[in-house]
């Protein structure tokens, strides 16, 4: 071992033996934890991705387009007129 490793490795023990004792840490079941809702997480975004996939929007006329005016509209609306 050269003398930087031995050096970096005198310094990883001491820094292991500043960590206190009393203090709580996550440990292997908050990992457990996290992946499974990470995991989750995953799934529901997968889900959702599908769902999304499938809608199918449809497109808004362009309001600046003209439209013509369907020919039912116009004898319906001529109708009306001479009723009133």
């Amino acid at each position: 071992m050269s003398a930087s490793a031995s050096l970096a490795m005198t310094h990883l023990v001491s820094f292991a033996k500043e960590v206190d004792e009393d203090k709580v840490t996550p440990g292997v079941l908050g990992f457990i934890v996290f992946a499974a809702m990470a995991l989750a997480v995953w799934a529901l975004m997968k889900s959702m991705s599908r769902h999304m996939n499938k809608v199918d929007f449809p497109q808004a006329p362009d309001p600046k387009a003209e439209q013509p005016e369907p020919a039912d509209a116009e004898a319906s609306s001529q109708g009306k007129q001479q009723q009133g």
